[in-house]
């Protein structure tokens, strides 16, 4: 069961590296062609997709406050929410399962490791 947390977290921290890392890099013109949310907007959503990505990583993976971890899959999950609800809003019923699966995966993790933090 650790291998598959580790080898999920791992898969989720690289996916949201990647989108962050492009919400960050594309022009804003090209981002809100298809989008109808403000640029500044897409900004905020990368840095907290990468900062999301590396929590969900490196905390437990250093050892150095591993409770960073479960709140970092949570933040991800309400950023999954939107993203669903941004989809489903276009009309777009298929393409909203990515999201959504995504989000589950999240919620997966964040339990997960709730679980195994130790308590104080």
């Amino acid at each position: 069961m650790i291998y598959a947390l580790w080898i999920i977290q791992a898969l989720l921290a690289l996916l949201f590296l990647f989108a962050g890392g492009m919400k960050l890099i594309l022009p804003i013109e090209k981002m809100t062609g298809s989008i109808p949310l403000p640029g500044w907007f897409l900004r905020f959503i990368g840095v907290a997709e990468v900062l999301g990505g590396l929590g969900l990583i490196l905390p437990t993976l250093l050892r150095i406050r591993p409770g960073l971890t479960p709140l970092a899959a949570s933040g991800l999950v309400i950023i999954m929410i939107g993203a669903t609800a941004v989809t489903l809003m276009g009309g777009d019923v298929l393409p909203a399962l990515m999201p959504l699966v995504v989000g589950l995966l999240l919620v997966f993790v964040a339990h997960s490791r709730w679980r195994m933090t130790p308590s104080r």
